[in-house]
């Protein structure tokens, strides 16, 4: 199984960036590396909610978009939405209109609200399910911390965060190094997750 493909350089990427040219930048300038800041943290949680069912292009096409509708994602802003919101959202052609996702959303921003009063931060909660031992790299869709997580958050009352879900959000945000062996940022991620300070 052919787990990379060459770059705009000739280096090694992960296979998936062949899918589309905008996830070259993407792969290399932010995927996989450890965020610890709530807002991109939330982000990240809400669009790959909007995801499910959809590809990553599609999400990431429209994600200034997304910004824009969701007030750039600030958690106490979302959580202040209303029915006028939800309606204005459902008529926004520069996001996805599903109804479902854009009211999981809302409701996401308040049961962050009330995580953030409980544990201190959305990231130091996030991070106390950083794996210790991580599937191998590409070989796995959950973990046993993605559905810990999942189980955890709906319990809380957070919608559209299945354990598939959960981990994608965790490869993205840095949780765990999903880059393939021989990929030319699996050193990097490897080194920014070193210098990481895991929030508290």
């Amino acid at each position: 199984m052919v787990d990379t493909v060459l770059g705009p350089d000739g280096k090694p990427r992960c296979a998936w960036c062949q899918a589309a040219p905008e996830f070259f930048d993407y792969h290399d300038s932010e995927w996989g590396y450890p965020v610890g800041n709530d807002q991109r943290l939330f982000e990240k949680l809400c669009l790959e909610s909007f995801q499910s069912g959809l590809s990553w292009r599609t999400i990431l096409s429209k994600r200034e978009n997304f910004r824009k509708a969701f007030k750039a994602f600030d958690i106490n802003a979302v959580a202040a939405f209303d029915d006028a919101d939800t309606k204005r959202l459902l008529q926004d052609a520069g996001i996805v209109r599903h109804r479902g996702k854009i009211e999981a959303v809302i409701n996401n921003a308040r049961r962050a609200q009330e995580l953030i009063a409980a544990e201190g931060s959305l990231a130091a909660y996030v991070w106390r399910y950083e794996a210790d031992t991580p599937p191998a790299p590409q070989t796995a869709s959950t973990s046993p911390e993605s559905v810990a997580m999942s189980k955890d958050l709906k319990k809380r009352g957070w919608k559209f965060v299945g354990p598939t879900t959960v981990f994608a959000f965790m490869q993205a945000m840095g949780l765990v190094n999903d880059h393939a062996e021989v990929c030319v940022m699996r050193e990097k991620a490897a080194q920014l997750r070193r210098e990481f300070t895991k929030p508290q």
